[in-house]
């Protein structure tokens, strides 16, 4: 086997820096012809319109600790995303098939809360610190 001189030629001049350089230059031109690909999973972590989208108004029922005041609280949901409608800070998500998880914030107050939506109802159960008493309990919900 012979090697021709305009190969060795060819590579003589090899610069490790500008190989790298232009590998990089071809990642971003592939990156740019094809931009489904390269931001799917960004899109998949953004929240879309989803079965349960919509206001929702929470009712929380205490039952154990020194709260006695049933409150109802508006909630927005939209895709996987839960948040306040209005009065506190609320956190959350929700789950395809329903399953979600919030906090809920106003002052020093706080509750958690757990549970399930189906359909245009949901219950489940919280506990958290309320003026400074730990309580806990039930919640329902209806979809305005």
């Amino acid at each position: 086997m012979t090697i021709s001189a305009r190969a060795v030629a060819l590579f003589a001049h090899f610069n490790p820096s500008r190989a790298l350089r232009w590998i990089f230059a071809a990642a971003v031109v592939a990156a740019a012809a094809a931009p489904g690909t390269a931001d799917a999973a960004t899109r998949a972590r953004v929240a879309r319109p989803g079965a349960f989208d919509g206001t929702w108004n929470v009712t929380f029922t205490p039952q154990a600790g020194n709260c006695h005041a049933t409150n109802t609280v508006p909630f927005n949901v939209y895709g996987t995303q839960v948040s306040s409608a209005g009065g506190g800070k609320v956190t959350g998500g929700i789950s395809r098939n329903g399953s979600v998880a919030v906090r809920i914030q106003v002052g020093a107050s706080w509750a958690n809360g757990r549970g399930r939506l189906a359909g245009n109802a949901g219950a489940g159960r919280w506990s958290g610190l309320i003026t400074g008493d730990r309580c806990s309990g039930v919640w329902q919900a209806m979809r305005s």
